[in-house]
């Protein structure tokens, strides 16, 4: 015993480890007894014992812990702040970060053409950023960036033929608030409205609807700023082939300056959610299709429920019942409960009574649900089977403008992977969209992955844009788009690594569907291997879907120095072979 304290004195004292020169005194008292040649000697190892004794004591009463050390994690070491000059730039999940000292803001056109010719000629980069909200950080580079945050106003707008121009770093919340004084609005959205309307179009975001077709479709001309060519003003006259590649071009071909986009009447959509199964959906899955305007299905892994909701507009010889059955707090009450069971069961009972958990809503219960114990299956089986309780009581009819429907709430931070693949034309589906998604819940099912609600499918019409995942030259092709996710609910970087890796597992097996189905995934949540082998199949299927070389030409062509690149284009697309430009 006396020993045993010694080494924990010594441990507190000086480290994780004894010194070097306590370690004779060690072996000393933790080996087997031995015959003491002298009372000389024994007087010595006792004075030793006590001066170690005094020591140690003196330190404990000098630097007492406090009465929750037990409870506290250990802090890892803290970074010193950063420079003044260093920037640090992060998706909005922040799963991708850099540290920047280059981050421009130009506010006009001859600034951001003076940035780039300036970086081509001093050969620096200089990656256009957007809103930097893309899952994958497409967008990031630590050797430079430049944002158009500056470069936000609306330059025209002509009612009569429903256009407007805007420069490219507007916010789609902004572009849509300016519109609407004019009766104008965007066909279609995504499920949040934060984009810069350059990125918006540059990775080719999309909503739903199988006749409506992904927002670089929308595009009707652009001005695109270069590194070598400067500002080039693109359209289906001027230059149609490069207007078409640069719709969707993912920021490697030039900034996005100024684009012009066709709009529609601002008009209202009556939303209707109701809650189905899996042979339901199939019976009427071609009718839907059909028949909505927008329509999405959310698949609740674990469960036979899939959450459908169909967007059409007001109809006049039909007036949808706008309220449903359950008002907010009933539908809200089942996730409460078994947040606050939940908690007893993982942190305490008082906590189980906090009323601030009456106050959140339902995407907020489910990070903090599904935060008590993110990669448990059990646990996150009855998260979903919550969630699938909340829909159902959540059924009914909501009415507003379309902007105001067609968004989404996605959660809290989260890693997600979506892919899109053709399913056939609306007279003639295929039904393998429904296909894909049977096969995934099985291999969810068969393989114990802890996937949380939901997975979502949308639909849309093809896209001439030849980048585009949803790209075709049939004009009745349907594209449908499937996303996976993993949330985020904590700031433990622990926990975050391991629902990393879990999601990166979760994220393979929905791989291995992709080829049987062309399923592409969305450029803005690509993610790039790390493995040599894994990074080459990446390329070369890339390559069977998409114009690479011509993508790569046009590149070259416009930016040799390759100012607007950084690593994820350059292990996406690699230049296999030296392009000779015309002098």
């Amino acid at each position: 015993m006396r020993h045993l304290l010694l080494s924990r004195l010594l441990l507190r004292r000086g480290g994780s480890s004894p010194t070097a020169h306590h370690l004779p005194l060690l072996r000393a008292l933790s080996s087997a007894p031995s015959p003491v040649s002298s009372d000389a000697d024994l007087r010595k190892y006792a004075g030793y014992a006590l001066l170690l004794l005094g020591c140690g004591a003196a330190t404990y009463y000098s630097f007492p812990f406090p009465a929750d050390a037990l409870h506290k994690k250990a802090v890892p070491f803290k970074y010193a702040p950063l420079p003044e000059d260093l920037h640090a730039v992060s998706n909005w999940s922040a799963t991708h970060e850099v540290h920047t000292r280059v981050l421009l803001q130009p506010d006009s056109l001859p600034a951001l053409e003076d940035a780039l010719a300036t970086a081509h000629k001093e050969r620096r980069k200089l990656r256009p950023l957007g809103s930097g909200l893309s899952p994958n950080g497409l967008a990031l580079s630590r050797a430079g960036m430049v944002s158009l945050a500056l470069m936000d106003r609306v330059l025209d707008v002509d009612v009569k033929k429903k256009t407007v121009t805007v420069q490219a770093g507007i916010r789609v919340a902004e572009l849509v608030d300016a519109l609407r004084e004019h009766g104008l609005t965007l066909q279609n959205f995504a499920s949040i409205r934060e984009q810069q309307v350059g990125g918006f179009i540059q990775v080719g975001a999309h909503g739903t609807g199988a006749r409506l077709p992904p927002v670089d479709e929308q595009v009707i001309s652009m001005k695109l700023v270069t590194p070598a060519k400067g500002t080039i003003e693109l359209s289906k006259e001027k230059d149609p082939e490069l207007f078409y590649l640069a719709r969707c071009g993912l920021g490697g071909l030039g900034v996005v300056a100024e684009v012009t986009l066709q709009c529609v009447e601002r008009h209202q959509l009556v939303e209707h959610t109701f809650v189905s199964n899996a042979d339901e959906v199939k019976k009427n899955h071609k009718k839907w299709l059909s028949e909505n305007k927008h329509i999405k299905y959310l698949w609740i892994p674990y469960t036979d429920t899939v959450v459908v909701v169909q967007c059409n507009p007001p109809s006049k010889w039909r007036t949808p019942k706008l309220t449903s059955k359950y008002g907010k707090d009933e539908a809200l009450q089942h996730v409460r409960n078994l947040y606050r069971e939940s908690l007893k069961k993982y942190r305490t009972e008082t906590e189980s009574n906090d009323p601030e958990i009456d106050t959140l809503s339902f995407t907020e219960l489910r990070d903090k649900l599904l935060a008590l114990d993110p990669l448990d299956k059990d646990h996150v089986m009855k998260v979903n089977k919550a969630e699938a309780e909340y829909w159902k009581k959540s059924e009914g009819y909501r009415i507003g403008w379309s902007d105001e429907i067609l968004g989404f709430d996605c959660g809290g931070q989260q890693w997600v992977s979506e892919n899109c693949f053709p399913t056939g034309t609306i007279a003639k589906p295929s039904m393998n969209d429904l296909d894909y998604i049977e096969k995934l819940l099985q291999l969810i099912e068969k393989e114990d992955i802890p996937a949380p609600a939901p997975i979502e499918q949308r639909w849309t019409a093809h896209s001439k844009s030849p980048m585009s995942p949803a790209s075709s030259s049939k004009e009745d092709d349907v594209f449908s788009w499937v996303g996976i996710i993993m949330y985020l609910p904590t700031s433990d970087a622990r926990q975050r690594k391991e629902i990393t890796e879990e999601f990166f597992n979760y994220r393979s097996l929905a791989q291995s569907l992709w080829d049987d189905y062309s399923a592409y995934e969305h450029w803005a949540k690509i993610e790039v291997p790390k493995d040599k082998d894994e990074l080459a199949e990446l390329q070369s299927r890339l390559r069977r879907r998409f114009p690479v070389d011509a993508y790569n030409k046009a590149r070259m062509e416009l930016d040799p120095n390759k100012v607007l690149s950084n690593a994820k284009l350059e292990k996406l697309f690699p230049v296999l072979e030296p392009v000779h430009q015309a002098k």
